[in-house]
């Protein structure tokens, strides 16, 4: 990991990134890693190429520290760490969009760290109602999830008030090994039964049939590991 990393930050300063920039860019990739478990060029592609990416993606907005607005993505094996990462940087969620994208921004003038949870949506309002008292307040939904965010100022006072926030992440989705693994289980639930199930003839209803059954199958065991999931604490 390290050998990888040295490399990208030398091509990071190779194409004019500004010092603390990279730093803040390696410090964060560093972490995702670790917290992965993966190999970097299997995470990110080669180092060349990943190198190029991220010098492409730069914008005066997404260098600066007064951006004001980023939207990202994470599955649901790494949202809340990258909420707990993002929220201590400062990063306030707005809202999730339709796309499941968590839309956020970063006061310019009084950066704060914020802090976020993730609840079943099962209670409706009346578990933003039981939330509220602690300072809760909801800041989006997707699928069977409610997110809450609050400001840390509420249990650290002066001290949640950011100096220096780092620049915006180089990349805006951060999808875990465990959801590739996931995706490729229901693929695998949809097209098995499928082909098991297809007459010698080449039927088509029963080719359908089998589609219809690997998709059921899929549905119920995606639903169960989102709510297995939803109940695990980080």
């Amino acid at each position: 990991m390290s050998a990888y990393l040295d490399e990208l930050k030398a091509l990071l300063h190779a194409g004019g990134v500004p010092a603390d920039q990279v730093e803040a860019t390696i410090a964060d990739l560093a972490s995702y890693v670790a917290e992965t478990g993966g190999d970097p060029e299997e995470e990110f592609g080669p180092v060349g190429e990943f190198a190029g990416q991220l010098l492409a993606a730069r914008a005066p907005e997404a260098d600066a520290t007064d951006a004001t607005e980023w939207r990202w993505t994470a599955d649901i094996f790494t949202d809340r760490q990258m909420l707990a990462r993002l929220g201590d940087q400062g990063w306030e969620i707005d809202r999730v969009d339709h796309l499941g994208r968590f839309v956020s921004h970063r006061d310019p003038e009084r950066p704060q760290r914020w802090e976020y949870r993730r609840e079943l949506s099962i209670g409706g309002s009346a578990l933003a109602a039981r939330l509220a008292p602690e300072g809760w307040e909801p800041c989006g939904t997707w699928v069977y999830y409610r997110y809450f965010k609050r400001p840390k100022a509420a249990s650290m006072g002066p001290a949640a008030q950011l100096d220096s926030p780092p620049a915006a992440p180089g990349r805006s989705v951060f999808f875990s090994r465990r959801f590739y693994l996931v995706l490729a289980a229901a693929l695998l639930a949809v097209v098995v039964p499928a082909i098991l199930w297809e007459p010698s003839d080449g039927d088509e209803p029963g080719f359908l049939a089998g589609m219809a059954v690997g998709g059921v199958v899929a549905i119920a065991a995606l639903t169960a590991v989102g709510l297995w999931t939803a109940r695990r604490r980080p």
